[in-house]
């Protein structure tokens, strides 16, 4: 495994991290004992940061990784998202709570979940438009100077919040949904981390497993499978994306890796202070994504997949319109 600074003074962590929201939630089935072994393979093959949320499976994504990590907290690297509220029936999102009294009750609860003494990555999952964001982050570096908390985040935010949240602050790294079919970090965000020295995480870096070879159609998606809400995933969008798919399918043969293992060397490409974090529930994936790490792309490689979303449009949005709303704010 190779390591990365997050952020311009931040700590080491592996180049390629672990997303384990679907362990608990949005992706269909999991086994728990093989959710566990992915996290134990993961530890095993260098990758230390995990990455959750107080709202993943409300609250069961952090039991699970503290109770897999016990005994080996010192080589892990936590990321934990808060803020979402949970509605008590079906487990839909129930709106925003990022006001300072909410700050400290959520981390209070992630680490009793976790059961650790602080959390590594605390960051702030949509901007609460109710609450300035000094106002949040203000609470938030106040974990860190309790010692609760090593370092700070915040997801989805526009580029004018993050200054403003770093200016109150200072954010070791930003989160924002970055893969081959989904660039928006590229025209402002980037820059604007790059200026202040910020690191940026990037989920959902497999276009959510439309990059793993597995989904060529609508009916390889299970029924409770989260994905059907996405309008990248509707059938008639999901037959219009297939191009695209097929020729970093094409790149990657050419290459000599598999699909996802070239979207997360894409993405290391960009630059040492993007960090990929691919969600899996399964140690085949774990190997696969990790491997990633020590692969070089020729310059013709990127520049190809660079042109991708022009040569090969991409059908439907990142979100419905409401889930839209909440982004770039």
């Amino acid at each position: 495994m190779r390591y990365r600074t997050l952020g311009r003074n931040g700590p080491q962590i592996s180049a390629i991290g672990l997303g384990c929201m679907g362990m608990s939630d949005f992706y269909g089935d999991r086994d728990g004992a093989e959710c566990e072994a992915t996290i134990r393979r993961a530890l095993d093959l260098g990758v230390t940061l995990l990455d959750t949320g107080s709202f993943y499976g409300h609250g069961e994504n952090e039991k699970l990784i503290g109770r897999t990590i016990r005994g080996v907290r010192d080589a892990v690297f936590i990321s934990d998202k808060f803020g979402p509220r949970l509605t008590a029936v079906g487990g839909g999102h129930g709106g925003v709570d990022a006001s300072a009294a909410s700050v400290k009750s959520e981390c209070e609860g992630c680490l009793q979940r976790l059961g650790v003494d602080h959390i590594d990555l605390f960051m702030l999952a949509r901007v609460d438009t109710r609450v300035p964001i000094e106002e949040t982050v203000g609470a938030m570096g106040a974990l860190v100077k309790a010692g609760k908390v090593r370092h700070i985040a915040i997801s989805e935010a526009g580029a004018q919040t993050v200054r403003r949240a770093h200016a109150t602050f200072p954010l070791t790294a930003v989160e924002y949904e970055y893969s081959l079919w989904t660039r928006d970090p590229e025209p402002e965000i980037l820059p604007t981390c790059r200026e202040l020295g910020i690191g940026v995480l990037a989920f959902s870096p497999l276009g959510r497993g439309f990059f793993t070879g597995r989904i060529r159609g609508h009916d390889d998606l299970a029924a409770d499978d989260r994905r059907h809400r996405f309008p990248r995933f509707a059938p008639d969008n999901l037959a219009r994306n297939r191009p695209f798919a097929e020729e970093v399918e094409a790149i990657a043969r050419e290459a000599g890796c598999t699909p996802a293992q070239l979207a997360l060397a894409w993405l290391l490409a960009k630059g040492p202070d993007i960090e990929p974090i691919p969600g899996t529930k399964r140690v085949k994936r774990i190997e696969e994504n990790a491997a990633a790490a020590d692969i070089a792309l020729e310059p013709a490689a990127i520049a190809r997949l660079d042109a991708l979303p022009a040569t090969h449009p991409i059908a439907g949005p990142r979100y419905s319109p409401e889930g839209l709303a909440q982004l770039y704010r």
